[in-house]
């Protein structure tokens, strides 16, 4: 078979973690390069899909907000003018409490 190289510069990680992936698929990474190039060009487009999987971040940040607002440290405003008040009145106390 008549092949050609193509080098690129990928994330070690994400070679890795693609490699993974080939490997449960049964098949190699090149293979599946080569198919996503020759669906590229019968198609004349691109693809992509992701399952969305939450970060360890992300589920801790969404962790610390349940808990913020059953502590009832949340304020939220029907009013945008009133959410800009609540704002300034926050910066002229911070103020108040640097100039002391």
């Amino acid at each position: 078979m008549n092949t050609a190289v193509v080098n690129v510069k990928v994330n070690p990680q994400v070679k890795k973690e693609a490699q993974k992936v080939a490997e449960d698929l049964g098949i190699s990474l090149s293979g599946i390069i080569n198919g996503f190039l020759k669906h590229l060009v019968r198609t004349r487009s691109i693809h992509f899909s992701l399952n969305e999987e939450p970060s360890e971040y992300l589920i801790d940040s969404l962790k610390e907000s349940r808990q913020d607002i059953k502590a009832g440290k949340v304020v939220s405003f029907d009013d945008p003018n009133k959410a800009l008040d609540f704002l300034d009145e926050m910066i002229a106390n911070e103020k108040k409490i640097q100039d002391n």
